[in-house]
């Protein structure tokens, strides 16, 4: 991950402090953004976080919050303005840990905007997670024109009833896509992996639905990560 001189690599990484003695240089970096309705500091964005970061055995995940978030107006505005301050945090992360690879995930609206991100010319990373990818619009329109910019390793992660996503209209696109790209389902998952009552008394719990989604994305990172 060589967006930045490495004289300015080194002076940045200073200035945010040493990364951490333990990690190894061959961890990956995990950038995990948020959805549209929810901070960094959701339970569910905490969860993922611990899980991610326990799964990939990596050196950090980094969390933030887009400005509309902290700002008077909640209402999130088009992806495309978030993506100079999702690029910039992700630059930022870079910086401080030179050497490691770096993952962009997200939830939702997270994730369409670091698929925008990871198209850009001066943004290198080495694969993309999309937790929950909204592919159909507020007006029902499919959104495929982002992904299939992607020239990254992709992987999604979607619950079988999310509304936002039609898994045929998703197949139709991977299918489209110009890089590897993988899908694990999570059986009975809404749009944020949540398991109807009765789905779950007849096939098991939700952890262990999170655990196999955790372990496909492992594999899936491992994989990309070996092939560079």
């Amino acid at each position: 991950m060589d967006c930045l001189p490495a004289a300015k690599r080194r002076r940045e990484s200073k200035d945010h402090g040493d990364v951490e003695p333990s990690a190894s240089a061959a961890a990956p970096v995990v950038v995990l953004a948020h959805g549209a309705g929810a901070p960094s500091s959701s339970d569910w964005m905490k969860r993922w976080k611990r899980m991610l970061k326990e799964a990939l055995q990596a050196a950090d995940v980094v969390t933030f919050d887009y400005p509309y978030i902290t700002g008077k107006k909640k209402a999130p505005p088009k992806a495309e303005k978030l993506v100079d301050p999702h690029s910039e945090i992700v630059k930022q992360t870079a910086a401080k840990y030179p050497g490691h690879p770096i993952i962009l995930a997200g939830k939702s609206m997270g994730s369409r905007v670091g698929c925008m991100v990871a198209s850009l010319e001066d943004i290198n990373v080495s694969a993309v997670v999309c937790l929950g990818y909204p592919l159909k619009g507020i007006n029902g329109a499919i959104r495929d024109e982002t992904l299939l910019q992607l020239t990254v390793p992709t992987m999604f992660v979607q619950g079988s009833k999310d509304t936002l996503c039609p898994l045929e209209k998703l197949e139709a696109t991977r299918k489209k896509m110009k890089t590897p790209n993988e899908l694990h389902v999570i059986d009975g998952g809404d749009h944020s992996f949540k398991i109807g009552k009765k789905h779950l008394q007849a096939n098991g719990s939700t952890q262990e639905a999170e655990d196999h989604a955790l372990k496909a994305i492992a594999a899936f990172i491992s994989k990309s990560l070996d092939g560079q």
